[in-house]
């Protein structure tokens, strides 16, 4: 099982050290810090999911997918892929993309708070929340125990289409019955954004040197984001990109988590190639920790080659 546990890693390079823990907590250093120009993104654990492979892949070739989960080391019944939420502290902002999944979800995620106070981030410091989409272990955190807000000073950003999806009262009538409660969870937490949300459109710039990039097909209006600024953009992907082995190596398999399995395909597979292309790294929610590297072409697929 992937482990809960917040890893630690150093810089390996002086002059990128320097840059980056002036910008981090006085005494503390994060876990998995990267440096973006003057910026600095760090991943926070939110635990793991534990997913049925018969939810993941049910429609991938089944023996070929067996062998790619045993040649990786991975179980083959069962997926428990690493929750990773990425804070990008830019200036006076602190952004985080997504919240987690709160304590309502799964038993084995729900730790970023935890494991924020371990790397000195104060929820109150927050400025911005900007989503990438409304699925629980990305949106079920905005909300405590106590029903509050978690971060009471944070602006919140979403994109229009996804907003418009999860509010619109015929969705949880149109989802199948077993991700109703995806809907009705969505709709209840946004509801406590009705009058502060920012909505925006694919190609916006949300905050500064931050991009929206349409990557619809997991969800309606799934966003991902680059960040600009650094020697090289970054990426983040949300779960437009999910499996280390399966995204890369097979990115045209249909995923049982994608809302439009076709489109998700599309839309992975260009994603993958505009980052080999450019040569952008690659920041996602559900690869290993600390879930960043860079994308690379092996053939007619892909590979993830992760950083640190």
């Amino acid at each position: 099982m992937a482990s809960l546990d917040l890893t630690r890693r150093t810089f390996m390079q002086t002059g990128v050290a320097a840059a980056a823990t002036a910008l981090l907590p006085v005494g503390l250093r994060p876990a998995n810090a990267f440096a973006i120009g003057d910026a600095v993104l760090t991943s926070i654990s939110d635990g793991n999911l534990v997913l049925p492979l018969s939810f993941s892949y049910p429609d991938a070739p089944q023996d070929e997918l067996l062998a790619l989960l045993q040649a990786n080391g991975l179980p083959t019944d069962t997926l428990m892929p690493d929750c990773n939420v990425p804070i990008l502290k830019s200036g006076d902002r602190l952004i985080m993309f997504d919240v987690g999944s709160g304590s309502n979800f799964m038993p084995s995620a729900g730790r970023l708070l935890d494991n924020m106070a371990e790397a000195g981030f104060d929820p109150a410091d927050v400025t911005d929340v900007v989503f990438t989409h409304g699925h629980p272990d990305h949106l079920w955190g905005l909300i405590d125990d106590f029903d509050e807000i978690v971060y009471p000073n944070a602006r919140f950003h979403m994109g229009r289409t996804e907003w418009e999806f999860w509010r619109d009262p015929g969705t949880v009538d149109a989802m199948p019955e077993e991700r109703k409660t995806f809907a009705v969870g969505a709709q209840n937490r946004l509801s406590y954004l009705e009058d502060m949300i920012n909505l925006f459109e694919p190609g916006a710039e949300v905050l500064p040197g931050v991009e929206a990039v349409d990557t619809s097909g997991h969800t309606p209006g799934h966003m991902s984001f680059m960040l600009h600024g650094g020697a090289d953009p970054m990426l983040i992907a949300g779960d437009a990109i999910s499996h280390f082995a399966v995204s890369f190596q097979h990115p045209s398999w249909p995923s049982g988590s994608d809302q439009d399995p076709e489109m998700g395909i599309a839309t992975r597979v260009k994603l993958l190639d505009r980052l080999a292309t450019d040569k952008a790294s690659l920041a996602a929610y559900h690869l290993p920790k600390p879930g960043e590297g860079r994308v690379e072409r092996d053939g007619t697929a892909y590979r993830f080659v992760a950083e640190g």
